[in-house]
């Protein structure tokens, strides 16, 4: 007989989703607000960053880090929006982290973000597949 005991997660599972909701899309909101309030320094950012279309790049980066990033937070159309920061952050990885082209010191910086990157993904994945629990408007 197996004498482990496992945390019963089914009484605390809404209330452990809110939370993983929340720390999956805070980093997004802490660093998409400044983008939203400098906009043309954003902008800036991106077209130096060797972004695809700056203002575009720059409107996409808003839209996702702030009010996509709260109606996460919510539990609002959830799975789309889970299926859209999965691309979403790859493709920052890609674009913002390319440490594969990039020599001396900016290396290991550029591989640790892009490797966070995909680990963000792989949580944005499981929230597509578990979904936002009861505490979301979803469930409502």
């Amino acid at each position: 007989m197996n004498s482990i005991r496992y945390f019963d997660f089914g009484s605390s599972r809404s209330l452990l989703l809110l939370i993983a909701r929340i720390a999956l899309v805070a980093l997004f909101i802490i660093f998409g607000y400044p983008k939203m309030m400098g906009f043309s320094g954003t902008v800036q950012y991106m077209a130096s960053s060797g972004a695809p279309a700056p203002t575009l790049s720059a409107i996409i980066a808003i839209l996702m880090e702030v009010p996509a990033a709260i109606l996460i937070v919510l539990g609002f159309f959830t799975r789309p929006l889970a299926v859209l920061f999965i691309f979403y952050t790859l493709g920052t990885a890609i674009i913002g982290h390319h440490y594969w082209d990039m020599s001396g010191a900016s290396v290991v910086p550029n591989m640790i973000n892009f490797y966070k990157n995909i680990s963000i993904a792989g949580g944005f994945l499981l929230l597509a597949i578990t979904g936002p629990g009861a505490m979301s408007i979803d469930r409502r």
